[in-house]
């Protein structure tokens, strides 16, 4: 009996993926193939194409994650596999995973069940090597940072002053801080040093960001790693350090194009967490998705709060984006959960705890309609444990505030168990006129930023900044970079920064403790509470339950 992800994907029947590639119109001179079921589209893609009208984009977000899990990948895979049962040529674009969590605790990125995309294995381990050249070009950056340094510090930078670390796709809290450059001269020169997990580097970001391969060379020229003695940004232009980082992503900057289980095109591409960076895959990837489907289906990380908050203030202000319609993905257990029942009682029918955490749905869908303007219905992701009466209790207390909410079986049925939401949201599409509303202006101050998302997203009372913090926004105010949006670093599992708040927290304070300049990626990151851009393993993770044996077959991944 097949019960595991994993197991549902090594029994897929794969198409070669020039053969996806083809129902796309996606010639195979366009392709580079990396083996039989992965490509990467060539640059010339575009010019090559003469299809100039684009589809309609869907935006795929959640309710407040909870450790039970919600499926909003697999409800992403889903709906794209439903679009196309009903004659939607539809492309979904999705964010490649990290190392950091497959090994860790949350898992993969591909979906789950029978509405995966695959091969399930390879995108969630190396891949075709995006993060792995990401990492390198991070690094570079920082050797050639010490290195300049180390040969004299013509450019007088102030080793006290440098923003950039160095990077490592994987969970290792050991290298938040470290010293390197110890033994003696010949190591370099001793400083300050730290690690963040690769989905968290602004190169990570400005990947994800750039519109074309002259607007990423131009982004990574204008990178800040720190400051001189007297105070003036350095960039990585400074350093000349452009051309060799464009050359390091030269074939990540390509998206790659895999299938979902029922054949149907898949663009992975890009991978920023949305708890600690703006949690969109790229802009690229979408717009290409979009220039070859009817509709292009992507999804933003974590909840409503997090991802598609970004998604529209950073991606879609950046980008010209604008989604045709919005899909919000919340299960029982979530709402339970916030309705204050543990992990370990989720299969125990109680209605009231529905009740209770029925506000959590009911504010993010209210973010979703009210304050990014994206038209928006409900999708209950069914579980097993799942009963009828708490299910149409879901949808009675949904229909009673005017909220649309359909079921969705896809991790049990592939898109035939998606097939009424699809429809719902092909009703929106198809009558709405692509549309957002920023939570902000450009032309607010950066304090003034944070505080509408926390006030109008959130929901909380206010802000306090740290000291080190304010001194920091007065200082990129003063050097001109008061215009950029901002990318709140906040837990995921709270409207707060508190993990302990569960549901609809109210007049609460999100404490500011740091923020950081990306200049090149063209967001101010604020960091919050305890939230750190290098995670840790938990006690158990679960590199313990992964293993391959003497045939190369794995087992334990999901």
């Amino acid at each position: 009996m097949v019960n595991t992800d994993i197991e549902i994907a090594q029994q897929a029947k794969m198409l070669p993926i020039d053969e996806v590639a083809g129902r796309l119109n996606v010639q195979e001179d366009q392709l580079e193939l990396y083996g039989k079921y992965k490509a990467k589209l060539k640059d010339d893609f575009f010019h090559h194409s003469r299809n100039d009208k684009l589809g309609k984009l869907i935006l795929v977000s959640a309710i407040t994650p909870t450790p039970a899990g919600e499926g909003k990948t697999t409800t992403t895979v889903g709906l794209g596999d439903a679009l196309n049962q009903l004659g939607k040529k539809t492309v979904i674009a999705l964010r490649e995973p990290s190392l950091g969590p497959v090994f860790g605790m949350k898992g993969g990125a591909a979906g789950g069940g029978y509405s995966q995309a695959v091969p399930m294995a390879d995108i969630n381990l190396h891949f075709t090597g995006d993060l792995h050249s990401i990492g390198a070009a991070n690094n570079l950056l920082a050797a050639l940072i010490d290195n300049h340094i180390y040969h004299g510090n013509e450019q007088k930078i102030d080793p006290k002053s440098i923003t950039w670390k160095r990077c490592l796709d994987m969970n290792d809290r050991q290298l938040r801080n470290i010293v390197s450059g110890l033994q003696g001269n010949t190591n370099g020169v001793p400083r300050e040093d730290g690690f963040d997990i690769t989905v968290a580097s602004e190169i990570m970001a400005i990947l994800c960001l750039a519109s074309d391969r002259a607007d990423l060379k131009k982004r990574l020229k204008e990178i800040v790693i720190g400051f001189t003695y007297d105070k003036e940004e350095i960039t990585a232009g400074d350093l000349k350090a452009e051309g060799a980082l464009a050359t390091i992503l030269k074939d990540a900057f390509k998206p790659n194009l895999v299938q979902t289980l029922e054949n149907n095109p898949a663009i992975i591409h890009g991978g920023p967490f949305a708890n600690i960076a703006h949690g969109c895959n790229s802009v690229v990837a979408t717009k290409t998705a979009l220039k070859l489907g009817d509709y292009a289906v992507t999804e933003a990380g974590f909840g409503a709060d997090l991802g598609a908050e970004k998604f529209v203030n950073i991606k879609c202000r950046q980008s010209g984006l604008r989604p045709s319609a919005g899909v919000l993905v919340a299960t029982v257990r979530a709402l339970k959960m916030h309705g204050g029942v543990k992990k370990e009682d989720l299969a125990k029918e109680n209605l009231d705890a529905i009740e209770k955490g029925f506000a959590n749905l009911k504010r993010h869908f209210n973010n979703m309609q009210q304050v990014y303007g994206i038209s928006t219905v409900v999708s209950i992701n069914q579980f097993p444990t799942d009963t009828e009466r708490e299910l149409a209790l879901v949808q009675s207390l949904c229909e009673q505030e005017g909220i649309e909410a359909i079921r969705s079986t896809g991790w049990r049925d592939g898109g035939k168990g998606v097939v009424e939401l699809a429809n719902a949201v092909v009703n929106i599409a198809e009558v709405t006129e692509p549309a957002i509303t920023f939570t902000y202006d450009d032309n607010d101050g950066l304090e003034d930023k944070i505080k509408a998302v926390v006030t109008k997203v959130y929901r909380g009372s206010g802000i306090q900044l740290s000291n080190k913090a304010k001194s920091k926004l007065r200082e990129y105010e003063q050097l001109g970079y008061d215009h950029l949006p901002v990318c709140i670093a906040k837990t995921q599992y709270s409207f707060s920064d508190d993990v302990q708040l569960k549901g609809t927290p109210a007049e609460f304070t999100i404490q500011v403790r740091d923020v950081k300049l990306n200049s090149g990626s063209r967001f101010i990151v604020v960091l919050t509470g305890a939230i750190l851009t290098m995670p840790g393993l938990p006690k158990r993770p679960a590199a313990e339950n992964i293993d391959v044996d003497d045939k190369g077959v794995i087992s334990g991944l999901f």
